[in-house]
C-alpha cells in the first residue's frame, strides 16, 4: 500500500494495486466521491419519509370531502341511493296511476322513499298514510305534501321525482317488429310510435295503418297510410298520439 500526498492540500490518500488486473492505480477522490453519493441517497430517504405522512392526510381529505358530496347530492344519507332522474321534463305533467314516484324530504331520510302509483290514483306516505297522487302536476304534490308534513316537521322541504310513467301507454297491435304496451312519450307521433316497436314487418300493408282512438262520443278510427306519408303526401295524418290509442298495422 501506497500513501500519496496531494501538494495542495497535504491530504493523504491510500491507494492498493489490484495484483494481477492490469488496472493499475485507484483514483485518490473515488471514496471521497462514493461518499457523498452515499450522503445524497440519505438524504432522499429522508425527504421521501416526510412526504408520505402528508401524501396520507391529503387523501384522507380528499375522503372527507368526496364523502360529503355524496350525503348533499342524495339529499338521504344513504350512500347506496343515487338522487333519480326524471323520466319527463315536461313540467305540466299530470300524474296517473301505476307512475312510479321519489319522494324526497330534505335531511328527513326516513321519510324519503319510491312509491308506486296505486290504481285508486294514492300514494302511501309516512306520517300521511294515503295521499292524493293522480291528477297532480309533481309540483302540485311536493307543495301538498309539504303543506301537509308541517304539523310533524319544522320546514320540511319536499320534492317529488316521476322515475317511471306507467299509467300514460299506447299499444301497437299487427305487424310490427314488436307490438305491445309503450309508454307516451310527449308529442309522440304514429311514426315515432311505429319507429318504437322496431319498425314495421316484410308482410304489413303499409296502406292500410289506422289509429284506434277513445272519445266522448265513442270510438274513432284515424288513417294513417305509410306509403304516401314517406312520399311527402298528407303530412297532417301523422297525428300526435294521446292516451290509449291503439295503432293497428294490418
Amino acid at each position: 500500500m501506497d500513501a500519496i500526498v496531494d501538494r495542495q492540500s497535504g491530504q493523504h490518500f491510500e491507494t492498493r494495486i489490484a495484483v494481477g488486473s492490469g488496472k493499475g492505480r485507484q483514483q485518490p477522490g473515488k471514496n471521497a466521491f462514493h461518499g457523498r453519493q452515499r450522503e445524497w441517497a440519505g438524504l432522499a430517504i429522508a425527504l421521501l419519509m416526510l412526504l408520505l405522512p402528508l401524501s396520507g392526510a391529503a387523501q384522507k381529505t380528499a375522503d372527507k370531502t368526496q364523502t360529503s358530496d355524496k350525503v348533499l347530492l342524495a339529499r338521504t344519507g344513504d350512500f347506496a341511493k343515487d338522487v333519480p332522474h326524471s323520466a319527463t321534463a315536461d313540467a305540466n305533467y299530470v300524474i296517473g296511476p301505476a307512475d312510479l314516484l321519489d319522494i324526497s324530504v330534505w335531511k328527513e331520510p326516513e321519510l324519503t322513499r319510491t312509491v308506486p302509483v296505486r290504481p285508486d290514483g294514492r300514494i302511501s306516505l309516512p306520517l300521511l298514510n294515503d295521499v292524493q297522487a293522480a291528477g297532480e302536476t309533481p309540483t302540485q304534490l311536493a307543495t301538498h305534501v309539504t303543506e301537509s308534513l308541517k304539523r310533524y316537521v319544522t320546514d320540511p322541504q319536499v320534492t317529488v321525482i316521476v322515475t317511471a310513467i306507467n299509467s300514460q301507454r299506447i299499444y301497437l297491435l299487427g305487424e310490427v317488429t314488436r307490438a305491445g304496451a309503450y309508454p307516451l312519450l310527449p308529442g309522440m307521433t304514429v311514426l315515432q310510435a311505429i319507429s318504437s316497436a322496431g319498425g314495421l314487418t316484410q308482410y304489413a300493408r303499409t296502406q292500410k295503418i289506422y289509429v284506434l282512438r277513445d272519445g266522448d262520443s265513442g270510438q274513432t278510427k284515424v288513417p294513417f297510410n305509410y306509403r304516401d306519408f314517406l312520399k311527402g303526401r298528407n303530412p297532417e295524418q301523422n297525428v300526435v298520439l294521446k292516451v290509449g290509442d291503439t295503432i293497428v298495422v294490418p
